[in-house]
């Protein structure tokens, strides 16, 4: 059991998904201060003189009841920064090495004609190995 689990943790995928927790937390940190510190701001400043920032209140004097669309237009920026920095720092990369180092085959499929010719190749192969002749033999008597 404790093989399995040791295993199972030190396999490479694993690993590489610890470290990109990681190195993601980090960054998601540096990404939220930006947002709070320096868009924030000038999202509360476009808001208006409301000292709670760019909201309104459901139920006025109640501060409980305050939308504030700052925080969600801060959360799509901040969404927005990091997706972009996945898709240019780790996806684009990715996808040139991937192009650069891993060949595909250019006939990516065979047609049913052709599946049936290497079939038909390859049991006459068989055959001839075991010495019962060609698949254009003759039936054995008795097989229909």
């Amino acid at each position: 059991m404790l093989k399995g689990f040791k295993d199972f943790i030190l396999r490479g995928n694993v690993l590489d998904l610890a470290v990109a927790v990681v190195v993601g937390a980090a960054f998601t940190a540096i990404v939220t201060a930006f947002t709070a510190n320096i868009i924030e701001p000038l999202i509360s400043a476009i808001g208006g003189d409301n000292e709670m920032g760019w909201g309104f209140e459901i139920v006025s004097g109640n501060p409980e009841t305050f939308v504030n669309i700052g925080a969600v237009i801060s959360a799509i920026i901040n969404f927005i920064i990091i997706a972009a920095v996945v898709y240019f720092v780790l996806i684009v990369p990715a996808n040139a090495a991937k192009k650069k180092f891993v060949t595909e085959p250019e006939d990516k499929q065979a047609s049913a004609e052709d599946l049936l010719i290497q079939i038909r190749d390859i049991l006459e192969a068989q055959a001839a190995q075991s010495g019962q002749g060609g698949a254009h033999a003759k039936p054995s008597p008795g097989i229909e």
